[in-house]
């Protein structure tokens, strides 16, 4: 298989690290970026690149892509991995922290897909791979605009798909469940600073005790590894899938969100925060 060029962001830690190294063992040219650029010592131990980004400038989005083009004239992959998230309950959390979550989770993977699409339309190929959730089909208190960035994203990528299927490229959202990663290491502590001394502090402290409670060696959440491989398997296929739901509880959470009515949903998920 021809090795493909691929830019890999949030590569620092968690899914994007786990993906850059699968890659790379695939055989690929594989650039991760990322904010925290010492913690991509083992892509570059592995023989890759490591460049630094913030996804939220656009000189950091234009240098990135113009490096990768002008050392390969080409990028055949771009996975949108890196992410944010916020906690607390819609009342309570500031407008601007939310603005920030879509700026990352949504603004910056549009904005770097429109710097890549050039190119790989004029070559007529392409692999795009968004980084969703579940939690882009379903949704949980005390989250609001995590899940409403998610949702965002999977619609674009809907929409993305149908407009450049013509020139060959594909459009591709992964839908990880509870992964063993540090994405939401602080979960605890922002519940309780944004919402945990007003109407919504019983159900603030259920939660963040929930997540402060979470197994540590016991934890039955997938490692990256199994998002990595998909994201692998998504890349190298020749007619990839739209979606590929991975991870633990995955497959369950979004089956019964499917199956149960609205309100019994909502009352499955309250009732374990009373």
């Amino acid at each position: 298989m021809t090795a493909k060029i691929c830019l890999v962001t949030g590569a620092s830690s968690g899914i994007g690290r786990a993906a850059a190294l699968e890659l790379l063992r695939a055989g690929h040219i594989v650039y991760g970026a990322a904010r925290r650029v010492h913690m991509m010592e083992a892509i570059r131990e592995a023989g890759g690149h490591a460049l630094p980004m913030d996804v939220t400038k656009e000189e950091d989005l234009q240098r990135v892509v113009h490096t990768i083009l002008d050392e390969h004239q080409r990028i055949d992959v771009l996975v949108n991995n890196a992410g944010a998230t916020v906690h607390g309950a819609v009342e309570d959390t500031p407008l601007e922290l939310a603005r920030d979550e879509f700026e990352v989770n949504v603004f910056a993977p549009a904005r770097l897909t429109q710097l890549v699409l050039p190119q790989m339309r004029e070559q007529r190929s392409g692999t795009i791979v968004n980084v969703s959730s579940i939690g882009g089909e379903i949704a949980l208190p005390l989250g609001a605009w995590y899940y409403a960035s998610k949702h965002a994203l999977e619609a674009f990528s809907d929409t993305l798909r149908q407009e450049v299927e013509q020139f060959g490229i594909d459009v591709v959202v992964i839908q990880p469940g509870i992964i063993k990663t540090d994405f939401e290491a602080g979960t605890a502590r922002q519940l309780r600073e944004i919402s945990g001394n007003g109407a919504y502090r019983q159900m603030t402290e259920a939660m963040a005790r929930a997540v402060e409670t979470r197994p540590g060696g016991d934890n039955p959440a997938s490692d990256p590894e199994v998002v990595a491989t998909t994201i692998r398997q998504s890349v190298e296929s020749d007619r990839p899938e739209t979606r590929y739901v991975v991870g633990w509880q995955a497959e369950e959470l979004l089956n019964l969100n499917r199956s149960l009515s609205d309100r019994e949903f909502d009352a499955g998920v309250t009732g374990r925060l009373k």
